[in-house]
């Protein structure tokens, strides 16, 4: 049970970064050392797991899914997507800088902890993780598009979103943004709209079955230069986790009347500097305290 908690507390703090754009729960997961074994569990659904299912064996099932590991982190996501989706989206709203400076703080932190897995550094992982930095930043600097709510549209999004979610340093919620996504999504989950909420998760299991095996069979067939390229995504990533930005035009109006509007990063405020510090360094403390509660763990296990 012990066990159980530890892994839904993991589980809290991936659902709570991925709540917000730029961050990825996949990151989370990784330096809290159960990005593997979620993988292994996300894959077998599609494949051992649902073999047994076909012929019955649903005990048999439950043991090749990881099913209490896979419980126990569901119960974590969810939860803090239930309990924090509304806190976080008044942060956004009220203090943009201060809670993209913890972000920032937090992705920054996790580079080295993910890049100390290449170690010796060669020339083909500097090329790796340069190519993961073009590819994070070029995709976290495109506009948002036009905001929909059809069910096939966000279908399409969750799908999308999840395979974001599943890599360290791309960010499914900030992929979202870009789509259009976002608001409606959490919008919905702020009002209970089963039927949107419906619509986003079966895509989000589609892309799950669909994309965690290919993700595996990378990692374990070119760990080196996947590792290169992810630890790229993070270093490309914290333009879009830049805490002072600027409104440039209006892209839409949400139902209660607030303008989302096209950001771009600016200069530092000056009266903001110190305090956008101690929150990274807030950020930064997190992360390795996640990634220390990850190691002993592994230890005693």
């Amino acid at each position: 049970m012990n066990q159980h908690g530890q892994i839904a507390l993991k589980g809290f703090a991936m659902g709570m970064a991925d709540l917000v754009p730029g961050v990825s729960g996949g990151t989370i997961a990784f330096i809290a050392g159960i990005y593997d074994p979620l993988l292994n569990s996300l894959s077998a659904l599609s494949g051992e797991g649902l073999a047994c299912v076909l012929r019955g064996e649903f005990k048999l099932a439950w043991k090749a899914i990881n099913g209490p590991f896979l419980l126990a982190l569901g119960v974590g996501i969810l939860t803090a997507v239930v309990t924090l989706a509304a806190p976080l989206h008044w942060l956004l709203e009220h203090q943009p800088i201060m809670l993209r400076a913890f972000f920032t703080g937090l992705v920054a932190a996790s580079v080295p902890l993910v890049g100390r897995h290449l170690s010796p550094w060669n020339a083909q992982a500097w090329v790796w993780a340069a190519v993961g930095c073009a590819v994070a930043g070029f995709v976290t600097s495109l506009p948002p598009l036009v905001q929909s709510t059809s069910a096939l549209w966000l279908m399409g999004s969750g799908m999308l979103a999840i395979c974001a979610m599943l890599l360290p340093g791309i960010s499914g919620s900030f992929l979202l943004l870009i789509l259009g996504a976002y608001a409606p999504v959490l919008s919905a989950i702020k009002s209970l709209d089963v039927a949107k909420i419906a619509a986003f998760g079966v895509g989000a299991v589609l892309g799950l079955l669909a994309f965690s095996r290919g993700l595996k069979w990378l990692l374990a067939t070119h760990r080196r230069p996947a590792l290169a390229t992810l630890t790229g995504f993070l270093v490309g990533s914290l333009q879009a986790l830049w805490p002072w930005k600027e409104g440039v035009r209006p892209l839409y109006t949400h139902s209660d009347g607030r303008v989302e509007w096209l950001l771009v990063n600016v200069s530092p405020a000056p009266g903001d500097v110190w305090a956008a510090a101690a929150w990274m360094c807030l950020g930064a403390a997190v992360v390795w305290g996640i990634h220390r509660w990850g190691e002993v763990n592994k230890q005693a296990s």
